[in-house]
């Protein structure tokens, strides 16, 4: 299983945020950013901190990639 954060990219351009404005009002670092681009996990706090920064639930910003098992 992966995690996909294309739904956190999709509020920020409607929203028309970008990053270094998240990262400052969620007062989270540059590396948490870079985790966020290549679709790693980060802590709940985090993503805890981003949903009250952007309004939102976890589920708008973030959702489970099935991937099959060979």
């Amino acid at each position: 299983m992966g995690i996909s954060y294309n739904k956190l990219w999709k509020i920020l351009i409607d929203k028309g945020i970008n990053k270094t404005e998240l990262r400052k009002s969620a007062g989270i670092s540059t590396n948490v950013i870079a985790k966020l681009g290549k679709d790693e996990s980060v802590s709940m706090d985090t993503m805890m901190k981003i949903c009250y920064a952007l309004d939102c639930d976890i589920a708008d910003i973030c959702e489970v990639i099935r991937k099959e098992i060979k």
